[in-house]
C-alpha cells in the first residue's frame, strides 16, 4: 500500500475516513502522531495552537510527537525550545516525545545559534524528561525509561520509552535526520553516534521481547529521521541508518505480526512499506510518515488489536492552517 495524502484526490481521503470509522472492536483505540513544528516562527506558533486544540477535540488516548520542535533555521536557544515545550503542554492527553535533529545536532551551524549539540542534548534531555519514567502532557501517564530499565549500560537514554496499550507495544527510539548525528569531521559526533546507535539497537530487541513474552497483537516503533533518505555518494542507504532498518525488519520478520514505523522529517503524510536495507519491503511492517513543516496537521491512528490488521489512518486536520 502507498498513499501520498499530499497530492491524493479527496476520493484517498474519504476512503481514509471510512476505514478509520470501521474499526469497532471492544478494545479499539486511537493516538495522535505530528511532529517538525513549528517551522516557521512567529506565524507558525497560532497554528500549532490551533493544532493542539484538533488533537484535543478528538480526545486521543496520547499523542506521539516525533521531534523537531523547532525550525533548522532558528537558533536553537533555550527560549526557543522552553517556549516549545510550553506549547506542548496544553495537551490534555499524555504526550510522548521522541527528539529531532534540529532541537541539538543541528545546532552547531550558524543559523542554529553555533551551539555545542552535546550541550543542546543535555538541555533537551532535561527539559523534555524531567522525570524519566513520566510522559509529558496535562495528564501524563508512566512508561518505561531504557535510562532506568537499563541504566547499567545506557543510562542517558531517558528519552527511549516504551509503554502497552490494549495488547499493542509501543516504543521511541532517538533516531535522528541530518545522518543521525554521524559526521566523521566534527569532533565527538561519530563517537556520540556510536553510542546512541547501540542504545536504540537495544531498546529495539527489548521492544519486540516484551511484545512476544506478552503476545501482543502488534508493535509500534517512533522516531525522527526519515530511514530510507538514500545517499547520493554511495546510492544506498546512509550507514547512519543500517542497524535500526535492519534490526526493525529482522524483529518484524521473526513477530510474524503487525509492525508500525512512524517517522516525520520529510513533511507530507505518506502510508508505504517499511523497506529493508536491500529495497525490498520488509515483511508485516508498514511505514508512517507525518505531515510538517508548512503542513501543520497531525495523523489520527486507529488501533484495533482484535482486527486483522490492527492500524487505519486519517488526517487530522486544523482547517484553519491551511488544506494539504
Amino acid at each position: 500500500m502507498f498513499i501520498n495524502c499530499a497530492a491524493a484526490a479527496l476520493i484517498t481521503l474519504g476512503a481514509l475516513s471510512a476505514q478509520a470509522q470501521a474499526q469497532q472492536g471492544p478494545r479499539a483505540f486511537h493516538f495522535a502522531a505530528f511532529g517538525d513544528m513549528p517551522y516557521n516562527p512567529p506565524a507558525d506558533y497560532e497554528k500549532v495552537d490551533r493544532l493542539i486544540a484538533r488533537i484535543n477535540a478528538d480526545r486521543p488516548a496520547f499523542a506521539i510527537h516525533v521531534g523537531d520542535m523547532i525550525s533548522g533555521a532558528v537558533a536553537c536557544s533555550n527560549e526557543t525550545l522552553e517556549r516549545s515545550a510550553r506549547q506542548l503542554e496544553a495537551l490534555d492527553a499524555p504526550l510522548v516525545y521522541t527528539p529531532g535533529d534540529n532541537e541539538w545536532t543541528d545546532c552547531h551551524r550558524m543559523r542554529g545559534g553555533g551551539f555545542d549539540p552535546l550541550e543542546r542534548l543535555a538541555k533537551v534531555r532535561a527539559l523534555m524528561f524531567p522525570n524519566p519514567g513520566r510522559t509529558l502532557g496535562k495528564t501524563p501517564m508512566s512508561v518505561e525509561s531504557q535510562g532506568l530499565v537499563m541504566r547499567e549500560r545506557f543510562a542517558p537514554y531517558v528519552e527511549n520509552v516504551r509503554f502497552s496499550k490494549n495488547g499493542v507495544q509501543f516504543a521511541t527510539l532517538h533516531v535522528v535526520g541530518s545522518n543521525n548525528n554521524l559526521d566523521q569531521k566534527r569532533p565527538g559526533a561519530a563517537e556520540e553516534f556510536r553510542a546512541r546507535d547501540a542504545a536504540n539497537a537495544a531498546w529495539i530487541d527489548h521492544a519486540f521481547a516484551a511484545a512476544r513474552q506478552k503476545d501482543s497483537k502488534a508493535v509500534v516503533l517512533a522516531w525522527q529521521a526519515n530511514v530510507h533518505y538514500r545517499d547520493a555518494r554511495v546510492e544506498d542507504y546512509s550507514p547512519a541508518f543500517g542497524q535500526t532498518i535492519t534490526s526493525v525488519a529482522r524483529h518484524a520478520k521473526d513477530f510474524g505480526k503487525p509492525v508500525l514505523v512512524i517517522y516525520g522529517d520529510a513533511h507530507f503524510f505518506e502510508i508505504s512499506r517499511f523497506l529493508d536495507m536491500d529495497g525490498k519491503p520488509a515483511p508485516h511492517v508498514t511505514r508512517l510518515q507525518l505531515y510538517g513543516d508548512r503542513l501543520v496537521h497531525a495523523v489520527r491512528v486507529n488501533v484495533d488489536p482484535d482486527a486483522p490488521g490492527v492500524f487505519s489512518f486519517a488526517p487530522l486536520i486544523a482547517p484553519e492552517n491551511g488544506l494539504p
